[in-house]
């Protein structure tokens, strides 16, 4: 409503001076006159020239006298003739992606293995949105690969190994070369020296450590949106095929880790156990290498309370 007011205002202004703008200078009587020509090629479709749009510049017009004025407000579908097409932005407008590693909490939904809308659920941040750090993952892995190492190679020494115990020949007299025992290093079937002994291979890894860990494992599958959120992992039967095609309807899987709350239901077991690419673990069971062999995680609400519970829960000292 402002707009054609303003129109039809500044035309008769215009046109009443429009008499005195040739043999006067006054920068005023200019001004109207220029600006009044605006409003009304606007309608007609007719362009300024680049002298007059400067000259309402510097009189303080910068909104006629800029010809890159665009905004998200309109579009050249609202109405025909209500703002000229060529003033706005072609460009898509994107939002910006959130930034990770800002101990954000998350909000996810949570669906079942029919796909069925089950809700939302809040992702602790400090547990699921953690900065990435590849030299704490890398020092857990080591640790829990160390750790289940059985550590039973073991070797004979010349005391275990079977045989005579006299001196082959004599010390002096035969040419050849001296020997106290035929058990030794040297000769065939005999000892091994400085060979490997039963021993455990872990080291020690502060808690701390090994928690974060884990928190930034979890983190890195929520930031690729490979973390899935299931109300409970029950299955109707105990079929393998139930599972299969729930995973051939994900993109770009290959292998999933299944985390429940508590003991493993029977069905899901039976329904798992001859599929390579699909494991089954509980809460208490997960780690940061079972994340890493797995490139889509499927966690039980019931899970992920008990995860978040035990990240919260303060260290023994």
């Amino acid at each position: 409503m402002a707009m054609p007011c303003a129109r039809r205002l500044l035309t008769s202004v215009g046109s009443s001076y429009k008499l005195h703008c040739s043999n006067h200078q006054n920068p005023v009587h200019r001004s109207f006159h220029i600006l009044s020509t605006a409003l009304r090629d606007h309608d007609t479709g007719d362009n300024l020239s680049s002298m007059e749009y400067s000259f309402l510049r510097k009189l303080g017009f910068p909104l006629l006298g800029s010809r890159a004025l665009s905004t998200s407000m309109l579009s050249s579908e609202t109405s025909e003739g209500s703002f000229p097409s060529e003033l706005l932005t072609k460009k898509q407008i994107l939002t910006p992606e959130r930034e990770l590693g800002q101990l954000q909490d998350l909000v996810i939904p949570v669906t079942n293995f029919q796909n069925e809308d089950k809700g939302l659920m809040v992702l602790a941040g400090d547990v699921f949105d953690l900065p990435i750090r590849k030299d704490i993952i890398h020092r857990v892995v080591r640790w829990q690969l160390a750790k289940r190492q059985q550590g039973t190679h073991s070797t004979k020494t010349i005391s275990e190994v079977s045989g005579t115990g006299r001196k082959p020949w004599p010390q002096k007299g035969t040419g050849r070369a001296r020997h106290g025992s035929l058990r030794g290093p040297q000769f065939r079937t005999g000892a091994v020296m400085h060979g490997p002994k039963p021993r455990s291979h872990a080291f020690k890894l502060n808690k701390k450590v090994r928690r974060l860990g884990l928190k930034i494992a979890l983190s890195a599958r929520a930031a690729e949106g490979k973390l899935l959120v299931f109300e409970d992992l029950d299955l109707p039967t105990h079929k393998t095929k139930n599972i299969v095609s729930f995973v051939n309807q994900m993109e770009e899987t290959k292998k999933v880790l299944m985390v429940d709350g508590g003991p493993i239901d029977e069905k899901l077991k039976l329904a798992t156990q001859n599929l390579h690419y699909v494991n089954v673990l509980p809460s208490i069971g997960l780690n940061v290498y079972s994340i890493l062999l797995h490139d889509t995680l499927v966690m039980s609400r019931d899970a992920v309370n008990k995860i978040v519970e035990r990240m919260h829960t303060p260290i023994n000292r």
